[in-house]
């Protein structure tokens, strides 16, 4: 009967799994809660529910959940707006706790009403810009905290605050700061296996508490099982319901964002399909279980879910041990983790808001279409120094009103705007037809139809994706794409490289001056696509394809 829902035979890789996710969700967990400003043991309740709860009833068998880095900083604002209308943050935990809850249910909602269909469509240059701003947040706001200082809670105090920093630093925690981000940093050269955060958590702590330097520390935190925490939720102030909608939808949507785009990885490395809709119900039962005990909300966590599958995860109870873990920890250790400093956290979080920017969005900035590179800078800053919510609105509203204006210049020019054509291989072009014949087991040719744009690139993606096995080349025809955008080439060159991967080869035939040009310049050509593989008419590759499919077929 036990088979039937569970087969014991994957258990030995779940635990180890589910044991090393833990492992590396613990320092991150302790972190985030730290950041959010409710403290370290918030992070710990927000891990353990979120954890247990998404793992087993989301939608993806090997996701690892917890607080993440984008999650935490909004977490932040709202705690922040909150103290700052009620005047403390005893009094404004109704409001945090509600506005948690609230983005638990927006998720089950989006589940529920296929949400996840159309978050595909936010385009590249607006999830980069917010991404990167989050994580120019967590570093901005880790500065006097690395340096045994108490720090403002918002990027712009902070940065008027800067004078401070050079006359009142703490050297002892600045040290202990450094030395655990040349920890963090050096540790995987020589041992892959441990988790670097949790070395350098571990070690740096216990030096500090036996050098017993003067320096801030976690402080005493509670053990024991969470209790609920509900006083206060029914006694809110009509004012106060705007700010738990708005940073209840805009914790929903980025979790949603967050969540799919982990499960997308944890696809490519299992070589399974997710199922969006459960996914974020999952998420959002977890997020609304973790507002109830105090908890913050959290997401698919990307390093947890890789971590899980790479220790041998294969089914959900590997990411509710990973929660389970963490219980265990917060029953026996929690006491432990009182004499962690916060330079140390500080220091752990530091390399983790650089890892968050984005740097193939910014190194490309110069050479990217100039309307999304001013969607991504606008974004970046917005996020970085102004309101969260209002730049994932003005980015979309602006990637919005220059998709239209695009399409509006190409049909000026008389030139088609369509879908994304799907390739059918009864219904090959007509330049196509006698070569299809002979080729059809062998090669694949998509059509693409007009301008390949943000709107587009998931359709693209997934109409690739699924191509025989048997496929030894793709021939992607552009003679019909007057204009790439930055989303549409990021899509291409995932595809390339992923069926490159799999030992397939890519033919590009008639490429436009634009999309020519910014396909160079990001060396998709000649890096993914040799030269020799880029033909300007269908007609000249066919000779150099049946070459390579006769070689591949002699080898």
């Amino acid at each position: 009967m036990m088979a039937k829902f569970y087969d014991t035979k994957y258990f030995k890789g779940d635990f180890t799994g589910g044991l090393v996710a833990g492992i590396v969700a613990l320092p991150l967990a302790l972190a985030f809660g730290v950041q959010s400003g409710l403290g370290a043991i918030s992070g710990l309740y927000g891990a353990i529910a979120i954890g247990i709860l998404a793992a087993l009833f989301g939608g993806t068998k090997t996701q690892a959940s917890g607080p993440t880095g984008p999650m935490t900083v909004v977490s932040a604002a709202l705690v922040a707006s909150a103290i700052d209308l009620t005047g403390s943050l005893e009094s404004a935990m109704g409001i945090i706790i509600l506005s948690f809850f609230v983005g638990g249910v927006l998720q089950i909602i989006f589940g529920l009403v296929n949400i996840a269909g159309y978050i595909k469509y936010f385009p590249y240059p607006v999830i980069s810009g917010f991404m990167s701003g989050v994580g120019l947040i967590i570093i901005i706001l880790q500065i006097f905290p690395f340096v045994g200082l108490d720090s403002a809670k918002s990027t712009i105090k902070v940065m008027s605050d800067l004078p401070r920093l050079f006359t009142e630093f703490n050297w002892q925690a600045l040290v202990l700061g450094a030395m655990t981000v040349i920890i963090y940093y050096l540790f995987p050269k020589i041992n892959k296996t441990v988790p670097s955060a949790l070395v350098a958590l571990i070690a740096v702590s216990i030096f500090s508490y036996f050098i017993n330097w003067d320096v801030p520390i976690i402080g005493e935190i509670p053990s024991g099982l969470p209790s609920l925490q509900i006083d206060g939720l029914f006694s809110i102030d009509s004012e106060a319901y705007f700010m738990v909608l708005e940073y209840g939808l805009v914790l929903a949507v980025l979790g949603s964002i967050d969540s799919l785009l982990t499960s997308v990885i944890a696809d490519n490395m299992t070589k399974t399909k997710h199922n969006s809709n459960r996914e974020l119900i999952g998420q959002g039962i977890g997020n609304m279980v973790a507002a109830l005990i105090g908890g913050i909300p959290g997401a698919g966590a990307t390093k947890g879910t890789v971590v899980n599958i790479n220790n041998g995860g294969k089914t959900r109870l590997s990411g509710a041990l990973h929660g389970t873990f963490l219980l265990a920890v917060l029953l026996g250790l929690s006491s432990l983790a009182a004499y962690i400093p916060l330079a140390v956290l500080a220091g752990i979080l530091i390399p983790i808001g650089f890892k968050i920017i984005d740097t193939r969005g910014l190194k490309h900035i110069k050479i990217m279409p100039k309307a999304d590179s001013v969607v991504l800078i606008i974004v970046l800053l917005w996020t970085t120094f102004g309101s969260l919510i209002q730049a994932v609105g003005i980015g979309v509203t602006l990637a919005a009103l220059l998709f239209m204006k695009r399409a509006s210049d190409i049909g000026e020019k008389g030139m088609e705007v369509g879908t994304l054509a799907g390739f059918d291989g009864e219904r090959p072009w007509v330049d196509e037809e006698s070569f299809y014949e002979k080729y059809k087991d062998q090669v694949f040719i998509k059509h693409l139809n007009g301008p390949l744009f943000f709107g587009f690139t998931s359709y693209f993606q997934d109409q690739v994706k699924n191509i025989d096995e048997h496929i030894k080349v793709l021939v992607i025809r552009m003679d019909r794409v007057p204009h790439i955008d930055q989303s549409g080439v990021y899509a291409l060159e995932t595809i390339i490289f992923d069926l490159s991967n799999k030992n397939v080869k890519t033919v590009l035939t008639g490429l436009q001056e634009q999309p020519k040009r910014l396909i160079e310049s990001i060396d998709i050509i000649p890096d993914l696509v040799p030269e020799e593989q880029v033909f300007s008419e269908v007609q000249d590759s066919f000779s150099w394809i049946a070459k390579e499919l006769e070689t591949q077929n002699h080898s």
